[in-house]
């Protein structure tokens, strides 16, 4: 393990059946005021939203209503809802929710009270805040981003065909988080395959780069054995308890920055996928999965040991008599069919992009040095024909 890191995450995590029991108590730790903010109502339907209100009522909070968050969060709501922070004085943001909403809540906590334009400052010179930090607490009603313990957020901007994300430090990370796997078992079959493909990815993102052998890839191999595991039983049973509390702690571990420590990471998959995101709209987990396979098939020969390695230790596939290229063919086989199997997209036709799309999304990728290959605007074209 060759790299020097600091290793800092300040969240505080309450996990299990009996979670929302913590939340009067955090609730206890800030002012009067807090924003809710949640997404399409689901949280009404299936009776979280009420569990909130009620620990809210009984910590005497004054409840701001911030409901409505769209699942890909653009740069208008998102200033809607740092107006509406400011103009209430809230002293804490409390998103409930999957990735979207909790994204959508750390982009507000810094931009109420900030005297740049925000996109400016954040998502074109991504700058840190420099201003008063609106501190934010999550319930998790779906997983896949692992937003719940990070200080990663995605913003769309729809009038300039992009969609940006930034990684926050501390200061932004959400102050807790309350983790009851029983809280996912509603979510519709398709969004929750996306979430376990967006939890897959994250993993590969991270484990695809280095050369050295590195404690946080075998870290990482762990994670996506477990997800494998548990992402069938789910498919099976989606209120199998153990199956979702294994898949929502394995979607916080794997985006929680632990195994990025001592190496450099990839995220050129996430680059594309927010690109076909920002043209279609897209649920971020398909667009990751409708990509991922291409992209993956060109770096192949970069890292090439990695890919053999991920089909041994990740896929169980017997080494006997094969070389490297052989078994990084099947481990990416292997991936592809846990892929169908799910239901993942498995082409960005689907998802509403077509042929005439391509330069704009190649336009709107940004490219980046941390894997084994930085690739040109004409290998993401590539990548994105044999993706249609």
């Amino acid at each position: 393990m060759n790299g020097n890191f600091t290793f800092h995450n300040p969240t505080k995590l309450h996990f299990g059946e009996k979670a929302m029991e913590a939340l009067a108590g955090e609730l206890k730790n800030y002012g009067p005021v807090v924003q809710l903010s949640y997404g399409g109502g689901s949280i009404k339907k299936n009776g979280i939203y009420d569990q909130v209100v009620a620990a809210l009522e009984s910590a005497g909070k004054t409840v701001v209503e911030d409901g409505g968050v769209m699942s890909n969060p653009t740069l208008e709501r998102m200033l809607e809802g740092a107006a509406k922070a400011k103009a209430n004085n809230v002293d804490l943001i409390l998103a409930v929710g999957g990735g979207s909403t909790i994204d959508y809540a750390k982009a507000v906590s810094v931009s109420a009270w900030c005297e740049e334009d925000p996109w400016e400052k954040y998502y074109v010179r991504f700058e840190e805040p420099s201003c008063r930090i609106i501190p934010v607490g999550s319930v998790l009603t779906m997983v896949g981003t692992g937003s719940e313990m990070n200080g990663g957020n995605v913003i769309s901007n729809h009038k300039a065909n992009i969609k940006v994300g930034k990684v926050f430090g501390p200061a932004v990370y959400p102050k807790f988080s309350i983790l009851n796997p029983r809280f996912t078992f509603t979510v519709p079959r398709r969004q929750m395959v996306a979430g376990f493909f967006d939890i897959m990815s994250h993993i590969l993102e991270q484990y695809f780069s280095g050369t050295d052998d590195n404690t946080s890839d075998y870290i990482a191999e762990g994670l996506m054995r477990s997800l494998v595991v548990s992402s069938r039983k789910a498919l099976e049973n989606p209120e199998d308890y153990e199956a979702r509390s294994n898949i929502m702690w394995t979607a916080t571990w794997a985006l929680n920055t632990l195994i990025a420590m001592g190496k450099t990471t990839d995220w050129e998959v996430h680059m594309i996928g927010h690109a076909v995101g920002a043209l279609t709209d897209a649920t971020h987990g398909m667009t990751l999965s409708a990509v991922s396979l291409p992209y993956y098939r060109l770096i192949k020969p970069f890292g090439l040991n990695k890919f053999a390695r991920f089909a041994v230790n990740v896929w169980g596939i017997a080494a006997d008599g094969k070389g490297d290229e052989q078994l990084a063919d099947e481990g990416l086989a292997a991936l592809e069919a846990w892929m169908r199997e799910i239901g993942v997209a498995m082409n960005i036709t689907e998802l509403g992009a077509t042929e005439e799309m391509i330069p704009k999304i190649a336009d709107a990728t940004f490219l980046l040095d941390g894997g084994y290959k930085q690739l040109t605007r004409d290998e993401v074209i590539s990548i994105l024909r044999e993706s249609l």
